[in-house]
């Protein structure tokens, strides 16, 4: 079976809005710590740029949602392979959810202290 290589979820959201939340997973792929990785969601979310994945569309995602967009991110021709390690579907997948997990905690502090 082909896998869709778009989520229509998040047709609405622009490749910057994108870029955002896959730079963030990236950093936890790569292990940053999390002080780190909350730092550079801060400043997206100062600039207005999302740091949740409901924030480009993906409100509840499924876990065939997130395997769309992992198996997307692994393909051959993908520069997710100039990373110095070895990085699969899954990695991916639980670093887009780590990194939702940082963006929502963020956005529950910034609503707390408003």
């Amino acid at each position: 079976m082909r896998r869709r290589h778009r989520l229509e979820a998040t047709h609405d959201a622009t490749h910057g809005e994108k870029v955002t939340i896959g730079t963030i997973a990236q950093l936890v792929l790569e292990g940053h710590d999390d002080a780190f990785v909350e730092d550079v969601a801060g400043f997206a979310s100062s600039v207005g740029m999302p740091t949740t994945l409901a924030e480009i569309g993906l409100d509840d995602p499924s876990s065939e949602e997130l395997e769309v967009v992992a198996d997307a991110a692994c393909a051959d021709e993908e520069t997710i392979h100039n990373e110095p390690f070895p990085v699969s579907p899954d990695n991916v997948r639980d670093a887009l959810v780590s990194a939702d997990a940082i963006g929502r905690r963020l956005s529950e502090t910034e609503s707390d202290s408003r």
